[in-house]
C-alpha cells in the first residue's frame, strides 16, 4: 500500500501550469449543460444517470489538444471537474423535484416556477462543494492508499494517456452523432416503433424491448451483472406478479384500482395492471433496498464520521503548498451560515428555518458519507436515492409532528430531500475530481472553484430543462416515467396522509429482504421491479453486448482499451440522444412535431413499424460493436 508521505503528484507543487483559464471554463461550462442536460432527460427515463468525468476529459483533450494546439494536463482537468457537476446536479434535481410537477398535473398545487428549481439547486450544490472542503485532507490525503475512488482514478490515467486524446474524443462525437441521428429516426420522424412487445395469447404477462440507444448504452455501461439484475427484478414484475394478479383477481376490486382486475387488464393490458399495482409493490422493494443500503453503510457511516471529526482538529490549516490550498475555512464557514439563512428567507423556497436546520445536519452527514462511499464503491454506486429516502421520511415525520401537514408540508418534505440529495450527488463528485486533481498535482483552491462555476452554470440550465420536458412529455408519464421522485412521492404522501395501499408496499419490502438474503445486489433489482419491463430489456441487451466484447476481447492484449472504447461511445451515445430529445420537447412545445411526423403521412402500420425498429435496433448494436472493436485497429494502422 502506498503511503501518502511518498507519493508525488504527476505535476510537482513547485510547478505553475494553467489550471483556470478562459477556455477551461468556457468548455467546462458547455460540457457541464449539455450533460446536466443530457443526464436529466436519462434519469427521468430509466432512474439512473451515468458518470460524466470521463467524457468529459476526453472532449477535453481533443478541443484542447487537438485544436487549440494547447498541452496543459491541468487545463484539461478543470474542464472535467467543471463539466462533470452538470451530471451530479442534474442526478440530485430529477430524483426530487419532478414530484412538485407530478402533484402539479393532479391540481393540489402550483408547479414550481424557474426561480425555485434554480435556487433549490444552486443552494443544494455550493453546500455540496462547501461540505466537502473540510473533509478533502481526511479522505482523499489521508486515506490514499485506502481509499481508491475508481472514477476518480481512471480520469486521472486517462487524462494521463493524453497521446490517445484526439481518437478517444472523435470516439465520444462519433457516439453522439448516431445516437442523434436514431433518436430523430425513431421520436423525431416516426419511422419506426421505439418499442417492441409480444404477448402470448391466455397468458396475461408480457415482454419487449425499447430500442433507444441512450438506454442500451446505461446497460453497456453497468456491464452484464448490474444489467442481469434489473432484467430479473422486470421479469418478476411482467412475467410473474401481472399474470398471478389478473389470474386470481378475476372480477374483483382491489383498491388502489376502482375498476375489477379484469376490466383494468382488458382496456389497457399488462401496463394498466403494472401502473395500478405493481409500482406500489415496486416502490416498497426501492423504499427497503436504499434503507438496507444505508444499513449495510453503517460500520463505514460511523467510521467516516470520526475520522473527518479527528482529521478536521489535526488538519494543518493555510499551507503554503500550491497542492495542498483549500478554500479558507472562515469563508466556509461564512458561506454555510449565509445558505442556510437564504433556504429559509428566500420566499420561494419553501422551507421553515426548522428545515433549513433538517439540512444542515443531514447535509454534512450524508456529504461525508457519500465522499466516503464514493472512494470505496465509485459513483455509480453511491446510494443517494436511498440518503433522500431515509431523509423523507425523517423530515415528514418532523414536519407532520410540528404542524405541517397537507400539500405545504409535503412540498416542504420534497424541497428539503431535493436539497440533501443534491447535496450527497454533488459532494460526491467533487471527492472524485479532488481525487482527480490529488494524482495528477493540480491546485484543490481552484478545483473547489471550478465545481462552483460548475454548479452555478448547470443550476441556472436544470430549471428551465425541467419545463421543457415537463411541458412536452409530462412527469410520471410513459414518455419520461420519473421513477425516482415518483418513488419519492408516494414515500411523502403515505408519510404524510397514510392513504398508501400498504399491503402492495409491504409485498415490496419483503421482496427486497428476500433478494437481499439470497446475496443479490438489492437496489438494482427494485429498480428492475420498479420499471416497465421494456426498459429493463434494453438495458440487459446492452449488458450483453458488454459480456460478448469482453468475452471476444478476453484473449487480446489491448482488452481493457477495446472495452474502454464502448463505454466512451455508449457515454457519447447518452449525450446524443439526450440533447436530441430536449430538442424535439422544444419543438412538441411549439406543435412542429407533428409536422415530422412521417408515420402518419405515409400510412405506415404498426406491424410494419415494430419490424422496423427490430431492424434499426440491430443497426444500434453493429454500431457499438463496429466502434468498440474498430477504432483500436484503426488506431495501431495509423501508427
Amino acid at each position: 500500500m502506498e503511503n501518502k508521505n511518498d507519493f508525488k503528484p504527476y505535476v510537482a507543487a513547485e510547478k505553475i501550469t494553467p489550471e483556470i483559464t478562459v477556455t477551461s471554463i468556457v468548455i467546462g461550462i458547455l460540457l457541464a449543460v449539455v450533460f446536466g442536460a443530457a443526464n436529466a432527460y436519462l434519469g427521468l427515463r430509466v432512474g439512473m444517470t451515468v458518470s460524466a468525468s470521463i467524457p468529459a476529459a476526453v472532449i477535453s483533450m481533443g478541443v484542447i489538444r487537438i485544436l487549440l494546439r494547447r498541452n496543459s494536463i491541468l487545463e484539461n482537468n478543470m474542464v472535467q471537474t467543471i463539466g462533470s457537476a452538470g451530471e451530479s446536479l442534474a442526478a440530485g434535481t430529477i430524483f426530487t423535484l419532478p414530484a412538485l410537477f407530478i402533484w402539479a398535473s393532479e391540481g393540489k398545487t402550483s408547479a414550481p416556477d424557474i426561480v425555485e428549481i434554480t435556487l433549490i439547486a444552486l443552494i443544494g450544490g455550493l453546500l455540496g462543494v462547501l461540505f466537502m472542503v473540510p473533509l478533502r485532507n481526511a479522505l482523499i490525503v489521508k486515506e490514499h492508499g485506502v481509499l481508491p475512488y475508481p472514477e476518480g482514478t481512471a480520469c486521472a490515467e486517462v487524462l494521463l494517456a493524453g497521446e490517445q486524446g484526439g481518437a478517444n474524443a472523435s470516439t465520444v462525437f462519433a457516439g453522439m452523432g448516431f445516437a442523434a441521428l436514431f433518436k430523430f429516426i425513431i421520436d423525431g420522424l416516426k419511422l419506426v416503433a421505439g418499442e417492441v412487445s409480444v404477448r402470448v395469447k391466455g397468458f396475461a404477462g408480457e415482454i419487449g424491448t425499447q430500442i433507444y440507444p441512450a438506454v442500451m448504452s446505461v446497460g453497456y455501461i453497468c456491464g452484464p451483472k448490474i444489467s442481469s439484475y434489473m432484467f430479473a427484478g422486470g421479469v418478476l414484475s411482467w412475467l410473474v406478479m401481472i399474470p398471478l394478479i389478473v389470474l386470481f383477481g378475476g372480477d374483483m376490486v382491489l383498491a388502489p384500482g376502482t375498476a375489477p382486475i379484469s376490466e383494468i387488464f382488458a382496456n389497457g393490458g399488462a401496463g394498466a395492471i403494472w401502473g395500478t399495482y405493481i409500482r406500489y409493490i415496486g416502490a416498497g422493494a426501492l423504499t427497503a433496498g436504499g434503507i438496507i443500503s444505508l444499513i449495510k453503510s453503517l460500520p463505514i457511516i460511523v467510521k467516516t464520521f470520526s475520522g473527518a471529526i479527528k482529521s478536521l482538529r489535526g488538519s494543518k490549516v493555510g499551507s503554503d503548498e500550491r497542492t495542498s490550498r483549500d478554500l479558507n475555512m472562515a469563508f466556509i464557514v461564512i458561506a454555510i451560515a449565509v445558505l442556510t439563512l437564504l433556504i429559509w428567507l428566500i420566499p420561494a423556497i419553501p422551507v421553515s428555518l426548522l428545515g433549513a436546520a433538517i439540512i444542515v445536519v443531514f447535509g454534512f452527514f450524508f456529504a461525508t458519507v457519500s465522499s466516503r462511499m464514493v472512494g470505496l464503491v465509485g459513483s455509480s454506486n453511491n446510494p443517494v436515492s436511498g440518503m433522500a429516502i431515509a431523509t423523507l421520511l425523517v423530515a415528514t415525520l418532523v414536519l407532520k409532528v410540528t404542524g405541517l401537514s397537507g400539500i405545504e408540508g409535503m412540498c416542504s418534505a420534497i424541497a428539503i430531500g431535493s436539497i440533501i440529495c443534491i447535496i450527497a450527488a454533488i459532494a460526491g463528485d467533487t471527492s472524485q475530481d479532488l481525487k482527480t486533481g490529488f494524482l495528477l498535482g493540480a491546485t484543490p483552491k481552484k478545483q473547489q472553484i471550478g465545481e462552483m462555476i460548475g454548479v452555478i452554470a448547470s443550476a441556472l440550465a436544470i430549471g428551465g430543462t425541467l419545463y421543457l420536458l415537463n411541458t412536452a412529455y409530462g412527469f410520471g408519464t410513459d414518455e419520461l416515467a420519473a421513477p425516482q421522485a415518483t418513488l419519492m412521492k408516494l414515500i411523502v404522501e403515505g408519510v404524510m396522509g397514510g392513504n398508501l395501499p400498504w399491503t402492495l408496499v409491504f409485498i415490496g419490502v419483503f421482496i427486497a429482504v428476500v433478494v437481499e438474503l439470497i446475496g443479490i445486489p438489492v437496489l438494482p433489482f427494485a429498480i428492475g421491479v420498479y420499471l416497465p419491463v421494456q426498459l429493463n430489456a434494453c438495458i440487459m441487451v446492452g449488458g450483453l453486448v458488454r459480456l460478448i466484447v469482453e468475452k471476444i476481447a478476453g484473449k487480446k492484449e489491448n482488452k481493457k482499451e477495446i472495452v474502454n472504447n464502448g463505454i466512451l461511445f455508449c457515454s457519447g451515445m447518452i449525450a446524443g440522444e439526450g440533447i436530441v430529445g430536449i430538442l424535439l420537447a422544444l419543438l412538441a412545445v411549439f406543435g412542429i412535431d407533428k409536422a415530422l411526423n412521417l408515420s402518419e403521412k405515409m400510412g405506415i402500420s404498426p406491424v410494419v413499424s415494430q419490424i422496423g425498429g427490430v431492424l434499426l435496433f440491430a443497426v444500434i448494436i453493429l454500431t457499438l460493436v463496429s466502434f468498440t472493436f474498430g477504432k483500436k485497429k484503426k488506431s495501431n494502422e495509423e501508427q
